[in-house]
């Protein structure tokens, strides 16, 4: 590593590679998938403390190549996407100003969890509004988001006014403040992620639902495993630049491979046939509405361009289904959130294929294969 190198690397705070976490796989593919798809509508990690929840996605948005954003602009507007770029922005554009452009890491923004309305969506200054005829607005975590991820740790605790909010601006990509006669809004296009432990309750059903995905994280019971994680761990605090600079390859192959596949996602396929199967697999779990059809469908797409195919196979199908519908399925807030053990079931009799043998053992628990190491 030169020495230049080095002092930038320095510069920033180093984080843990994401290539170099051990297991939990359901979580990995998840948040890939909505990096390659933001569509997708975020993802639900639901598990055991210290499972490395903050981690991985700290690591994920670390991972991501640097986008193009418009200098000095405090929603991370893009340079020529009217709908990635403020009203201000687009304003610069058509009048033929001069923009200029810088390269930005993806931001990941964290939400506290005592964090006020005001905080999350932004304020309008009414005074200055009036006095200089000004939409006086200072930006909110909402713009810091955009363009990147939103990480709600224990959004279980969260009041759910704020959790709604939320939701309605990872669906619609923008956010509206509205005071006293006075609407400003701005876009609000990131990937949610929420976590949380089950043991200290679980999310309303209608808010569980507008999270695309929902993954499940167990605490690793395999003592070579366990070892394998504390050895990882102790070496990367011991010498971190190290550390990062041996995973570094491995970072750059997974980081081209998702550059390819949002690239190739249009034009991946699914075909006719597959789409009713996905449809008739919600039909008999009795899903409510069609955001399961929706999510799978876009997931298995996802996950097709991830491995470079321009087709969507059954097998990706069955990747995906138990981690976009295992959440729809409570209709009742006291039940527990099933394990995949239905979704499975229903997706085996309806694709006329056989349960594998690990998942009739686990019980829908064991960890789905994503192709990442």
């Amino acid at each position: 590593m030169s020495p230049t190198a080095q002092t930038t690397a320095a510069a920033r705070r180093v984080v843990f590679p994401f290539t170099a976490i051990v297991g939990q796989e359901e979580m990995k593919l998840a948040l890939i998938l909505n990096v390659i798809d933001p569509k997708i509508g975020g993802v639900m990690i639901m598990g055991d403390r210290g499972t490395g929840k903050s981690t991985t996605i700290r690591a994920l948005a670390d991972l991501l190549p640097e986008i193009p954003v418009v200098a000095n602009d405090p929603f991370n507007s893009h340079p020529s996407d009217p709908d990635l770029m403020s009203d201000e922005v687009r304003q610069k554009l058509e009048n033929g100003e001069d923009i200029p452009v810088i390269q930005k890491k993806v931001q990941m923004v964290d939400l506290p969890l005592g964090a006020t309305e005001d905080r999350v969506c932004g304020t309008i200054d009414i005074e200055k509004a009036l006095s200089e005829g000004v939409k006086a607005f200072e930006p909110g975590l909402l713009a810091k988001a955009n363009r990147g991820i939103l990480y709600v740790d224990e959004v279980n605790l969260l009041d759910d006014h704020l959790v709604d909010v939320l939701l309605d601006s990872a669906a619609s990509g923008w956010n509206t403040v509205e005071r006293e006669g006075i609407s400003i809004r701005h876009p609000a296009r990131f990937v949610l992620v929420g976590s949380g432990n089950p043991e200290e309750g679980e999310l309303r059903p209608q808010l569980l639902d507008r999270f695309g995905m929902h993954a499940e994280i167990h605490t690793v019971k395999e003592p070579a495993l366990r070892v394998q994680i504390v050895e990882q761990r102790a070496e990367f605090d011991q010498d971190p630049l190290a550390f990062v600079e041996k995973y570094k390859p491995l970072q750059e192959e997974l980081q081209q491979r998702i550059i390819k596949a949002q690239g190739l996602l249009p034009s991946v396929n699914i075909d006719y046939d597959l789409r009713v199967k996905i449809s008739e697999v919600c039909s008999e779990l009795d899903v409510d509405g069609l955001r399961g059809d929706i999510v799978t469908n876009r997931a298995a797409k996802a996950l097709a361009a991830f491995e470079g195919r321009t087709e969507v196979t059954v097998d990706d199908i069955r990747r995906v289904i138990v981690l976009s519908l295992r959440h729809r399925l409570r209709k009742d807030p006291l039940e527990s959130i099933d394990s995949g053990y239905k979704v499975e079931k229903a997706f085996a009799r309806v694709f006329g294929v056989e349960l594998s043998e690990d998942t009739a053992q686990t019980n829908g628990t064991g960890y789905l294969k994503t192709g990442v190491r």
